[in-house]
């Protein structure tokens, strides 16, 4: 998992695509880990629809697209 992380921060700040194809969809503590914001932080992006998200069993996933295009803001 820290091989994925570390290749798809990699990407996201060279905005060149790493050798290994990144997970389609991340968990939040993914996502809050690869970005450095809080939990609360997070969840402000959820609530303005700044980052669109899906939950699935009570878990939290996002899209690598949706992202990638907020960090391309």
């Amino acid at each position: 998992m820290l091989n994925f992380g570390n290749a798809l921060l990699h990407e996201i700040q060279s905005g060149k695509p790493a050798a290994e194809q990144p997970a389609q969809w991340l968990k939040s503590s993914e996502v809050r880990k690869l970005l450095k914001i809080s939990p609360g932080t997070l969840q402000n992006l959820r609530i303005n629809g700044t980052l669109n998200f899906n939950r699935i069993g009570g878990i939290l996933y996002y899209k690598y697209e949706d992202l990638k295009k907020l960090l391309d803001k």
